[in-house]
């Protein structure tokens, strides 16, 4: 008796009846998750985009952004799917769908979602404490990135992400909150598209303080309009660290790199 009572007891906690052993990341900064999380013994294949964590190395690939190799995946055995939708075409989500696996689906838009989600992908791997104690320390180290870079009225911010064409973020992106944490606000945080193209024109009406690239001869192309204060003020400002781009436990470190760019003398 006391035996099935601790069966209960453990399927509660767990929240599944199937201990989580085989389990297929199908976006970077998921896989960066289940790693941070401690947890890379669980992965038996992942989505490919650039480089992998080093542990990872040899792990097998189920396909790349936007080309899910589906064979691949079955073969695997899968008994947990992590999917960031933008990373496999609506179809082929479908099929993913009629697959029946267990999935997990994250999709972020702010770095408060970010660490409840790390929370949760723990549970999934049904490696829960190890989330509490990571979303804690994320959590304290935003809290205290908001108090030291908080600014009564933020600073207007252009991020670009590419020039030809012009392509920014938008409001419901993840960017524009690490932009808030920084004292900062995004001008196009108007706009609900995730990437918005935009044109030169809109980014000289809103009239940024700031502008931010990830490459130097894009930002060297806005002096051209020496009207616009970021580059009166000399406020071109380049950002290498790709850590913005993947919502994991790392963007809380990007995000402290990115505050040290826009507001230095804090």
């Amino acid at each position: 008796m006391l035996r099935v009572w601790l069966a209960v007891l453990l399927l509660a906690v767990s929240g599944s009846a199937v201990a989580v052993e085989r389990v297929v990341s199908l976006a970077p900064s998921l896989t960066e998750i289940v790693v941070e999380l401690g947890s890379a013994d669980l992965l038996v294949g992942v989505l490919d985009a650039g480089e992998r964590p080093t542990e990872l190395k040899d792990l097998p690939s189920v396909g790349r952004y936007g080309q899910l190799d589906m064979e691949r995946l079955l073969s695997l055995k899968p008994n947990l799917l992590l999917l960031w939708p933008g990373s496999v075409g609506p179809a082929q989500r479908e099929q993913l769908k009629r697959l029946n696996i267990p999935t997990y689906v994250a999709e972020p838009h702010n770095l408060e979602q970010l660490t409840a989600q790390i929370e949760a992908i723990a549970t999934q791997l049904g490696r829960p404490e190890r989330g509490v104690t990571l979303a804690a320390d994320l959590r304290q180290k935003l809290g205290s990135l908001r108090q030291r870079y908080h600014r009564d009225q933020p600073l207007q911010v252009f991020y670009q992400v590419w020039d030809r064409p012009l392509y920014t973020v938008g409001g419901g992106q993840i960017i524009s909150d690490a932009l808030e944490v920084c004292g900062a606000r995004n001008v196009f945080a108007d706009l609900t598209l995730p990437a918005p193209q935009v044109s030169v024109e809109a980014v000289l009406q809103r009239n940024p303080e700031v502008i931010l690239a990830g490459d130097q001869a894009q930002l060297d192309a806005w002096k051209a309009w020496p009207q616009v204060t970021a580059v009166a003020r000399g406020q071109l400002l380049l950002v290498t660290d790709k850590g913005l781009e993947r919502p994991s436990g790392q963007m809380i470190e990007a995000t402290a790199k990115l505050c040290q760019i826009i507001a230095p003398d804090r």
